[in-house]
């Protein structure tokens, strides 16, 4: 059996190994879902008419807000698994799970691709709720086939990206505590973007950050799949700013996975302390 058959089998193994435990463990993904579902529902229905006013379109109103803040919210849903893998990971470094996985004869980085693989399947689940019950609520994309598999490919490079540096990030946190809060900056960049208002309705120094952190490019680039908006350049910015953090994420957990075994007792020891 070939190396890659090796590593395919032990990532499928792993992959199953997380998708019992999100049967297991359903609050989870009911928090994946419920979250963004309540901000669409709070956005919508208690600013949608002020803030779809604001828009400057001719329809206005909430009709018009959701369809504006549903790409928004859909990388919530994306920020809300990359916490939870966060937690994940820190929770099987806790309990030293992984140090034990790692003295077995198991492909390198399986384990972490088992969790992004889960984490991805939960994204999609997610997306799929938020992107119904929007559609419940006045949701109108005029998006072709074309439009909706480009929409379907950013998001899978989006949460991939996110999902990796979640990772690093769970592997990094000091306990399972540090690791629920490590994400949270991944909720602001959403909020500091054109997800929910213009951003040229921002102070300028605010502005000019909102106009290129990542987020707002997928933000773009999904309204204009989706609603038809002008994309230009955004598109490009959203596959650069992927990949480059898919990239950091991904070296960085895997740096992080192979270090020294002796500080994995140290850490499993201080959170039992």
């Amino acid at each position: 059996m070939s190396t890659h058959t090796y590593a395919f089998r032990d990532s499928v193994t792993m992959l199953r190994r997380n998708l019992k435990r999100m049967v297991r463990y359903p609050s989870a993904s009911l928090m994946v879902v419920g979250l963004p579902v309540i901000l669409l529902l709070l956005f919508v229905y208690v600013f949608g008419g002020t803030m779809g006013a604001g828009l400057g379109v001719a329809s206005g109103g909430r009709a018009a807000y959701v369809n504006y803040v549903t790409p928004g919210i859909i990388l919530i849903v994306v920020a809300s698994v990359a916490q939870g893998t966060a937690i994940a990971i820190s929770m099987d470094m806790a309990d030293g799970i992984i140090a034990r996985f790692r003295t077995m004869g198991i492909a390198r980085g399986a384990v972490l691709t088992g969790h992004v693989l889960s984490s991805t399947i939960q994204t999609l689940i997610g997306l799929a709720a938020v992107i119904g019950v929007a559609i419940a609520i006045g949701f109108r994309p005029n998006a072709g086939p074309a439009e909706w598999v480009a929409t379907i490919g950013l998001l899978a490079m989006l949460t991939l990206a996110i999902t990796w540096l979640s990772v690093a990030l769970g592997l990094q946190a000091k306990s399972v505590e540090t690791a629920s809060n490590i994400a949270m900056p991944l909720f602001l960049l959403v909020l500091i973007g054109s997800g929910f208002v213009p951003t040229d309705s921002m102070p300028t120094a605010l502005r000019g950050f909102a106009e290129y952190q990542p987020f707002t490019s997928v933000i773009e680039t999904l309204r204009g799949f989706l609603m038809g908006a002008a994309i230009g350049h955004q598109a490009v910015l959203a596959v650069v700013w992927c990949a480059v953090i898919g990239s950091i994420g991904y070296l960085w957990a895997m740096r992080l996975y192979d270090r020294d075994p002796t500080r994995q007792v140290r850490l499993l020891s201080s959170s039992h302390a």
